[in-house]
């Protein structure tokens, strides 16, 4: 509205910025209004069919299912793969895979192998994986105290190797099936608040048991009653010449192994809770961000409508680029917050609206300046002097 002189016609026949710009800013606070209602209603809806679907999908379509780069299950067994190709992903190349075992946790059986070949048919109960020149790889229950120390295992190599999936589960899918129903991203504002305070009840119970466990363990009575009474004192400068070898040696292992145990202890109790504390976090950004996407709206719209005034030179192109700069640099700061909220590293509150608060600031110096026909700043002279600098000079005869 610059460029050409139309802002100053427009004042001419006494039409100010503030009386253009209202019939819009009445739209904008309506599409404001109706972005959060949409962000609180409509999307949860979406986030959960299409999470649900996709999973409803993998299941019917196990070779779907299997991802290049990480681990997926796959009926009893989590195989990871490098590379796919052929026919619907059937030729694998690069293959992992972790057998899961009943009764036993971790990862004992191991199977490697460099190509892989999905074999199936839809009327069949059994998905048939045929593995190329591998490594066969699991590790023995030990019986015998003998056998924990040794741990003895299995190893072998092969130049094909059949391993039969029972997906008789997966052909009974039904796409419309909602197994996921958890995830904050499929939750409203009143729903999130519910789970956040079972969260913090549950968390606080969890703790507060932890502690008297952990207070009640060596209370002086339980040491009083380890200690048993003697009838002479042999005097040692050391105590632990007092000892004999055997039970020297026996202190020593329950040291350590008292020692490696609480460590293991308190480095699972830290992974606890900062699992704990991000998800909490995770659900109180989510609340944040739905009054987020309409007040954004809003604000957006007060930075991008005072450029066309502002900027003096481009039509409508350079106007709209720099508002395509200025929405960027929002949601870049926008992710990078979130993620330090989500770390623990800033207020959840802060990571939700920090780039809001930048931007708000922005937009009413703007508006303030287009509104009193005052240039921010001189973008044609400065695309002027920037043309200049770069311009080729002609080379002299």
């Amino acid at each position: 509205m610059a460029e050409n002189y139309e802002f100053a016609a427009m004042k001419s026949n006494g039409i100010s910025l503030q009386r253009a710009m209202r019939s819009l800013t009445i739209i904008i606070l309506s599409i404001g209004i109706t972005s959060f209602f949409f962000a609180n209603t409509v999307i949860p809806w979406g986030n959960l069919k299409q999470k649900n679907l996709i999973n409803n999908i993998k299941r019917m379509k196990p070779a779907m299912a299997i991802v290049e780069g990480s681990f997926e299950q796959l009926g009893d067994y989590n195989i990871k793969v490098t590379k796919k190709s052929g026919d619907n992903g059937r030729f694998l190349e690069d293959v992992i895979i972790h057998k899961k075992t009943p009764n036993r946790t971790g990862n004992f059986t191991v199977i490697k192998s460099k190509k892989g070949e999905l074999k199936s048919s839809l009327k069949s109960d059994v998905i048939q994986l045929v593995l190329y020149d591998g490594n066969y790889y699991e590790e023995m229950i030990p019986k015998t105290a003998e056998q924990r120390i040794s741990l003895p295992f299995i190893k072998g190599e092969f130049k094909e190797y059949e391993l039969n999936v029972d997906v008789s589960e997966l052909n009974e899918v039904d796409l419309d099936t909602e197994t996921v129903t958890d995830n904050q991203k499929m939750l409203r504002i009143n729903e999130l608040k519910e789970r956040i305070d079972t969260f913090v009840n549950t968390f606080e119970q969890n703790m507060k048991v932890y502690h008297q466990t952990q207070h009640t363990k060596w209370t002086p009575e339980n040491i009083d009653n380890r200690v048993k009474e003697i009838d002479s004192i042999v005097y040692k400068e050391n105590f632990f010449d007092t000892m004999s070898i055997f039970d020297q040696r026996r202190a020593i292992e329950n040291a350590i192994n008292r020692s490696k145990s609480d460590r293991s202890a308190i480095q699972s109790r830290i992974f606890f809770e900062k699992t704990e504390n991000e998800r909490l976090w995770k659900h109180e950004i989510e609340i944040h961000k739905k009054y987020v996407l309409g007040i954004a709206c809003i604000i957006l719209f007060f930075i991008g409508a005072p450029l066309g005034a502002i900027i003096r030179k481009g039509g409508l192109g350079l106007p709209l680029v720099v508002a395509v700069v200025f929405f960027l640099a929002y949601h870049f700061i926008n992710i990078g917050a979130e993620q330090s909220a989500t770390r623990g590293a800033i207020p959840v509150w802060l990571g939700a609206w920090l780039g809001t608060m930048i931007i708000f600031p922005i937009g009413v110096i703007l508006t303030y300046r287009a509104t009193s026909d005052q240039g921010f700043f001189d973008v044609g002279g400065a695309m002027d002097s920037l043309f200049r600098i770069f311009k080729k000079k002609p080379n002299k005869a």
